[in-house]
């Protein structure tokens, strides 16, 4: 599955960097796309309304018309059940880079497709001054 929204994505440097050792040649095809497609910028730079690694933030999902926090992150701080997502889920490759407003699909592990809007930024790591995270 291709990743949606491609040239609408901002990643930070950061962010970039360390996602691309997730990358080896034939893994993560998906997550190779979004680093190729995004536009790059310093973290210093990143508006505060894009989801970045670590930032917290909520979606409604435009079928059920639920509201969910989440926060994309790493694969060993994942923990779905409290809305932490692997970026490397369908759910975290839908959401990496994209600004409040915009509206992300994904298929979930049952087959079911999402349709998602970003509602809002509650946390960005980058907004806050850290750099590093």
């Amino acid at each position: 599955m291709r990743a949606p929204n491609c040239g609408e994505r901002k990643l930070t440097e950061l962010d970039y960097i360390r996602l691309k050792k997730f990358t080896a040649p034939g893994t993560f095809p998906e997550l190779a796309d979004i680093l190729n497609e995004a536009e790059l910028l310093p973290s210093r730079c990143i508006p505060p309304d894009v989801v970045t690694m670590n930032a917290r933030f909520v979606i409604r999902d435009l079928k059920l018309q639920r509201r969910h926090m989440m926060a994309v992150c790493y694969p060993a701080d994942a923990e779905p059940a409290t809305g932490a997502i692997s970026v490397l889920s369908p759910a975290g490759l839908g959401l990496l880079g994209l600004s409040v407003g915009a509206v992300a699909r994904w298929v979930g592990p049952a087959g079911e497709e999402t349709v998602a809007q970003i509602e809002g930024i509650l946390f960005q790591p980058e907004a806050t001054g850290d750099y590093v995270t």
